[in-house]
Protein backbone atom coordinates (compact mmCIF):
# COMPACT_ATOMS: atom_id res chain seq x y z
CA UNK A 1 0.00 0.00 0.00
CA UNK A 2 1.51 3.54 -0.77
CA UNK A 3 1.78 6.10 2.03
CA UNK A 4 -0.25 8.12 0.19
CA UNK A 5 -3.30 5.64 0.25
CA UNK A 6 -2.75 4.51 4.07
CA UNK A 7 -3.72 7.86 5.31
CA UNK A 8 -6.70 8.80 3.22
CA UNK A 9 -9.63 9.01 5.27
CA UNK A 10 -8.42 8.83 8.66
CA UNK A 11 -8.50 10.71 11.34
CA UNK A 12 -5.16 11.99 12.89
CA UNK A 13 -5.18 14.01 15.95
CA UNK A 14 -2.38 16.23 16.84
CA UNK A 15 -1.30 18.32 20.56
CA UNK A 16 1.01 21.05 20.69
CA UNK A 17 -0.17 21.88 16.61
CA UNK A 18 -0.06 24.96 16.17
CA UNK A 19 3.82 25.11 15.61
CA UNK A 20 7.10 23.57 14.94
CA UNK A 21 7.04 19.78 14.39
CA UNK A 22 3.13 19.82 15.49
CA UNK A 23 2.38 22.03 12.50
CA UNK A 24 4.57 20.54 9.79
CA UNK A 25 2.91 16.50 10.96
CA UNK A 26 -0.26 18.62 10.23
CA UNK A 27 0.13 19.67 7.12
CA UNK A 28 2.43 16.41 5.68
CA UNK A 29 -1.14 14.52 7.36
CA UNK A 30 -3.36 16.72 5.62
CA UNK A 31 -1.24 16.35 2.12
CA UNK A 32 -1.98 12.75 1.91
CA UNK A 33 -5.64 13.00 2.72
CA UNK A 34 -5.89 12.48 6.29
CA UNK A 35 -8.83 14.37 8.52
CA UNK A 36 -7.33 16.67 11.36
CA UNK A 37 -8.16 17.27 14.48
CA UNK A 38 -5.83 20.16 15.43
CA UNK A 39 -4.99 20.90 19.59
CA UNK A 40 -3.24 23.60 21.23
CA UNK A 41 -3.66 26.52 23.43
CA UNK A 42 -3.56 28.89 20.68
CA UNK A 43 -7.28 28.40 19.45
CA UNK A 44 -6.59 31.62 16.91
CA UNK A 45 -3.72 30.07 15.05
CA UNK A 46 -5.67 26.40 14.89
CA UNK A 47 -8.34 28.38 13.04
CA UNK A 48 -6.03 29.98 10.54
CA UNK A 49 -3.95 26.34 10.34
CA UNK A 50 -7.67 24.85 9.56
CA UNK A 51 -8.70 27.03 7.28
CA UNK A 52 -5.45 26.66 5.25
CA UNK A 53 -6.00 23.27 5.10
CA UNK A 54 -9.37 22.70 4.45
CA UNK A 55 -8.82 24.92 1.63
CA UNK A 56 -5.07 23.49 0.21
CA UNK A 57 -6.12 20.17 0.37
CA UNK A 58 -9.79 19.58 0.61
CA UNK A 59 -9.71 17.50 3.89
CA UNK A 60 -11.81 18.04 7.56
CA UNK A 61 -10.02 19.76 10.00
CA UNK A 62 -11.20 20.28 13.51
CA UNK A 63 -9.25 23.14 15.41
CA UNK A 64 -10.20 22.54 19.37
CA UNK A 65 -8.64 24.73 22.47
CA UNK A 66 -6.40 22.11 24.98
CA UNK A 67 -4.15 23.20 27.72
CA UNK A 68 -2.89 19.88 28.67
CA UNK A 69 -1.86 21.44 32.23
CA UNK A 70 -5.25 21.73 32.60
CA UNK A 71 -5.90 18.03 33.33
CA UNK A 72 -9.16 17.77 34.39
CA UNK A 73 -10.27 19.69 31.05
CA UNK A 74 -9.07 17.11 28.73
CA UNK A 75 -11.86 14.15 28.95
CA UNK A 76 -14.70 16.83 27.81
CA UNK A 77 -12.51 17.75 24.90
CA UNK A 78 -11.88 14.72 23.82
CA UNK A 79 -15.97 14.12 24.18
CA UNK A 80 -16.58 16.74 22.08
CA UNK A 81 -13.70 15.32 19.29
CA UNK A 82 -15.40 11.89 18.87
CA UNK A 83 -19.22 13.56 18.77
CA UNK A 84 -17.89 15.62 16.05
CA UNK A 85 -15.46 12.99 14.23
CA UNK A 86 -16.56 9.58 15.10
CA UNK A 87 -13.63 7.97 16.12
CA UNK A 88 -9.57 8.83 16.30
CA UNK A 89 -7.13 6.92 14.10
CA UNK A 90 -4.22 8.26 15.32
CA UNK A 91 -2.77 10.37 17.95
CA UNK A 92 0.28 12.03 18.52
CA UNK A 93 1.18 13.60 21.71
CA UNK A 94 3.64 15.98 20.32
CA UNK A 95 3.02 18.79 23.11
CA UNK A 96 5.77 19.81 25.34
CA UNK A 97 8.29 21.97 26.76
CA UNK A 98 11.55 22.43 28.73
CA UNK A 99 13.49 25.03 30.63
CA UNK A 100 17.37 24.41 31.11
CA UNK A 101 18.96 25.35 34.30
CA UNK A 102 20.93 23.43 36.89
CA UNK A 103 19.27 21.45 39.61
CA UNK A 104 20.17 23.75 42.28
CA UNK A 105 18.32 26.36 40.06
CA UNK A 106 14.80 25.00 38.84
CA UNK A 107 12.23 26.05 40.64
CA UNK A 108 9.22 23.76 41.69
CA UNK A 109 6.78 25.62 39.33
CA UNK A 110 9.05 24.51 36.25
CA UNK A 111 8.99 21.42 37.48
CA UNK A 112 5.21 20.48 38.18
CA UNK A 113 4.53 22.75 35.08
CA UNK A 114 7.22 20.35 32.74
CA UNK A 115 5.98 17.04 34.35
CA UNK A 116 1.80 18.24 33.82
CA UNK A 117 2.29 18.94 30.39
CA UNK A 118 4.81 16.27 29.22
CA UNK A 119 3.85 13.52 31.10
CA UNK A 120 0.27 13.70 32.95
CA UNK A 121 -1.27 15.52 30.02
CA UNK A 122 -0.04 13.20 27.51
CA UNK A 123 -0.76 10.29 29.69
CA UNK A 124 -4.78 11.50 30.17
CA UNK A 125 -4.83 12.31 26.21
CA UNK A 126 -3.96 8.94 25.31
CA UNK A 127 -6.19 7.18 28.32
CA UNK A 128 -9.03 9.45 26.40
CA UNK A 129 -8.50 6.97 22.97
CA UNK A 130 -7.12 3.55 24.09
CA UNK A 131 -11.11 2.34 24.56
CA UNK A 132 -12.45 3.28 21.08
CA UNK A 133 -8.53 1.94 19.74
CA UNK A 134 -8.91 -1.36 21.54
CA UNK A 135 -12.34 -1.40 20.53
CA UNK A 136 -11.52 -1.08 16.72
CA UNK A 137 -8.86 -3.47 17.23
CA UNK A 138 -7.15 -0.65 15.46
CA UNK A 139 -5.29 2.51 16.02
CA UNK A 140 -2.16 4.56 16.48
CA UNK A 141 -0.48 6.83 19.53
CA UNK A 142 2.69 8.70 18.95
CA UNK A 143 4.70 10.18 21.41
CA UNK A 144 7.23 12.75 20.90
CA UNK A 145 10.05 12.36 23.43
CA UNK A 146 13.39 13.06 22.87
CA UNK A 147 16.94 12.01 22.64
CA UNK A 148 17.81 13.33 26.09
CA UNK A 149 15.01 10.58 27.39
CA UNK A 150 18.01 8.45 26.53
CA UNK A 151 21.16 10.33 27.44
CA UNK A 152 20.29 12.50 30.21
CA UNK A 153 23.49 15.92 29.82
CA UNK A 154 23.99 18.80 32.49
CA UNK A 155 21.30 21.18 32.66
CA UNK A 156 18.35 19.31 31.95
CA UNK A 157 17.87 17.17 34.75
CA UNK A 158 13.87 17.48 35.25
CA UNK A 159 13.10 17.96 31.29
CA UNK A 160 15.24 14.74 30.94
CA UNK A 161 13.50 13.16 33.50
CA UNK A 162 9.80 13.61 31.74
CA UNK A 163 11.44 12.19 28.93
CA UNK A 164 12.15 9.47 30.38
CA UNK A 165 8.85 9.19 32.06
CA UNK A 166 7.69 9.35 28.38
CA UNK A 167 9.86 6.47 27.35
CA UNK A 168 8.80 4.14 30.09
CA UNK A 169 5.13 5.00 29.66
CA UNK A 170 5.53 4.42 26.22
CA UNK A 171 7.23 1.13 26.38
CA UNK A 172 4.88 -0.46 28.57
CA UNK A 173 1.75 0.82 26.73
CA UNK A 174 3.21 -0.61 23.59
CA UNK A 175 3.15 -3.71 25.38
CA UNK A 176 -0.20 -3.81 26.98
CA UNK A 177 -1.84 -3.27 23.32
CA UNK A 178 0.15 -5.49 21.33
CA UNK A 179 -2.75 -7.83 21.91
CA UNK A 180 -5.05 -5.05 20.37
CA UNK A 181 -3.23 -4.05 17.07
CA UNK A 182 -2.93 -0.87 18.09
CA UNK A 183 0.59 0.48 17.19
CA UNK A 184 2.81 2.33 19.64
CA UNK A 185 5.59 4.49 18.55
CA UNK A 186 7.83 6.63 20.27
CA UNK A 187 10.13 9.14 18.88
CA UNK A 188 13.32 10.35 19.99
CA UNK A 189 14.66 13.40 18.31
CA UNK A 190 17.41 15.30 18.96
CA UNK A 191 17.29 19.60 18.98
CA UNK A 192 14.93 20.67 16.43
CA UNK A 193 14.64 24.34 14.68
CA UNK A 194 11.24 25.51 16.82
CA UNK A 195 10.81 27.96 19.19
CA UNK A 196 11.72 25.17 22.04
CA UNK A 197 14.83 26.79 22.66
CA UNK A 198 13.09 30.44 23.31
CA UNK A 199 12.04 29.46 26.46
CA UNK A 200 14.07 26.12 27.43
CA UNK A 201 17.35 28.79 26.72
CA UNK A 202 16.64 32.29 26.85
CA UNK A 203 20.50 33.22 26.37
CA UNK A 204 20.65 31.27 22.95
CA UNK A 205 24.23 29.53 23.87
CA UNK A 206 22.74 26.41 23.53
CA UNK A 207 21.84 26.72 19.53
CA UNK A 208 24.67 28.91 18.78
CA UNK A 209 27.15 26.54 20.23
CA UNK A 210 25.38 23.15 18.09
CA UNK A 211 23.38 25.21 14.92
CA UNK A 212 24.58 22.86 12.38
CA UNK A 213 23.09 19.97 14.03
CA UNK A 214 20.31 20.72 15.05
CA UNK A 215 17.27 18.93 12.94
CA UNK A 216 14.96 20.38 10.52
CA UNK A 217 11.16 19.89 11.62
CA UNK A 218 10.54 19.27 8.02
CA UNK A 219 12.95 15.78 8.32
CA UNK A 220 11.19 14.67 11.63
CA UNK A 221 8.01 14.78 10.44
CA UNK A 222 8.22 12.96 6.94
CA UNK A 223 9.56 10.14 8.98
CA UNK A 224 6.73 10.57 11.90
CA UNK A 225 3.88 10.26 9.09
CA UNK A 226 5.77 7.82 7.17
CA UNK A 227 5.76 5.62 10.07
CA UNK A 228 2.12 6.31 11.00
CA UNK A 229 -0.46 3.07 10.85
CA UNK A 230 2.43 1.35 10.73
CA UNK A 231 4.13 -0.93 13.29
CA UNK A 232 7.23 0.95 14.09
CA UNK A 233 8.75 0.76 17.49
CA UNK A 234 10.83 4.17 18.00
CA UNK A 235 12.01 6.51 15.59
CA UNK A 236 15.67 8.07 16.57
CA UNK A 237 17.26 11.03 15.28
CA UNK A 238 19.81 12.18 13.69
CA UNK A 239 21.63 8.70 13.92
CA UNK A 240 24.85 9.96 15.03
CA UNK A 241 23.17 11.02 18.01
CA UNK A 242 21.15 7.91 18.48
CA UNK A 243 24.10 5.97 19.06
CA UNK A 244 25.48 7.60 21.60
CA UNK A 245 22.65 7.20 23.17
CA UNK A 246 23.17 3.16 22.87
CA UNK A 247 26.93 3.42 23.58
CA UNK A 248 25.45 5.46 26.80
CA UNK A 249 23.41 2.57 27.41
CA UNK A 250 26.48 -0.11 27.88
CA UNK A 251 29.19 1.75 28.75
CA UNK A 252 27.36 5.04 30.95
CA UNK A 253 30.19 5.74 32.70
CA UNK A 254 32.68 6.01 29.56
CA UNK A 255 30.57 8.04 27.92
CA UNK A 256 30.01 10.40 30.93
CA UNK A 257 33.89 11.06 30.75
CA UNK A 258 34.74 11.63 26.96
CA UNK A 259 31.67 13.52 26.35
CA UNK A 260 31.60 15.97 29.41
CA UNK A 261 33.26 18.82 27.50
CA UNK A 262 30.09 18.77 24.78
CA UNK A 263 27.24 17.77 27.35
CA UNK A 264 28.18 21.28 28.95
CA UNK A 265 27.72 23.13 26.13
CA UNK A 266 24.20 24.43 27.06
Amino acid sequence: MRKNERLKGKTVAITGSSGGLGEQIAYRCAARGANLVLLARNLKKLKQMAKNIREKYGVDCLPLNLDLSRHEDIPAVFRDIFEQVGHIDVLVNNAGYGIFAEAKDVTPADVEGMFAVNVVGMIVCTKEVIPSMRRRKNGHIINISSQAGKLATPKSSVYSATKHAVLGYTNSLRMELAGDDVFVTAVNPGPMATNFFELADPSGNYVKNIGRHILSTERVSEQVVDAMLKKRREINLPGWMNVGSILYTLFPSLVERLGKKAFFKK
